[in-house]
């Protein structure tokens, strides 16, 4: 894998959407360059895969493609999907397009889920894991104003907050509990940076020169991933 992959996961009304919005807002006049143009000012396209979801698209929330449990069920046979889970009832899946962009050296942005992580590090072990999290009166009153869950669904999604995350080697934590410009300019930040890393270098497996994150010197490169924490 050439390029790299942004793995962000977190609980229900930790802010994982909102932190990918402010920072697609955040890098929009880049964003929207061609490859050549990339190429030209020595930057990387990133990129915002959309998931497919088997949801309505009137359900509200991110901007997913909805599909019905029968048709995720055919496109994931047909290998429409590089990574796919169930979470609360519902099917997720991130289309294999996102394997072509990464074989090009892009930066994708995958929103994912807490327990595939251990699976998608088996297909993509390269990749950068993004844990946000959210104290639990944030995270109620997050879920609540959305309106989009019941009560008892509501308690679900925070039961299932407390679940544990192992702290493996490259596990980036950000907390997202304050304001959403504070923790977005964080991950706007490492975005940004990862985009101005220099080509990869096939012959020593690493990229030729270190990102300079904010409070640590760490290397991207085919072997290895950010090792920092954010408070």
């Amino acid at each position: 894998m050439i390029g790299t992959l942004v793995y962000i996961m977190g609980p229900s009304g930790s802010g994982k959407d909102s932190l990918i919005a402010y920072a697609r807002r955040s890098m929009n006049a880049p964003y929207a360059l061609t490859w050549n143009a990339h190429a030209r000012q020595g930057l990387r396209p990133v990129l915002f895969a959309r998931r497919y979801i088997t949801r309505p698209a009137i359900a509200g929330g991110e901007r997913h493609i909805a599909l019905t449990q029968e048709e995720f069920r055919l496109f994931e046979g047909q290998g429409g999907f590089s990574l796919s889970w169930k979470s609360h009832g519902l099917r997720y899946g991130i289309g294999s397009e996102i394997d072509l962009s990464l074989a090009e050296g892009a930066v994708v942005v995958v929103s994912g889920s807490r327990k595939y992580l251990p699976e998608a590090m088996k297909i993509y072990p390269e990749l950068i894991p993004l844990l946000i999290s959210a104290r639990p009166d944030v995270l109620r009153g997050r879920l609540e104003k959305r309106g989009r869950e019941a009560s008892a669904e509501i308690g679900e999604r925070l039961l299932s907050a407390s679940m544990k995350v192992p702290d493996i080697p490259g596990l980036i934590r950000l907390d997202n509990s304050d304001v959403l410009e504070k923790a977005g300019a964080v991950f706007a930040d490492l975005l940004s940076r990862l985009r101005r890393a220099r080509a990869f270098e096939a012959g020593n497996g690493a990229f030729s020169e270190p990102l300079r994150l904010r409070h640590k010197t760490v290397i991207v490169g085919r072997h290895s991933s950010p090792v920092l924490a954010f408070a």
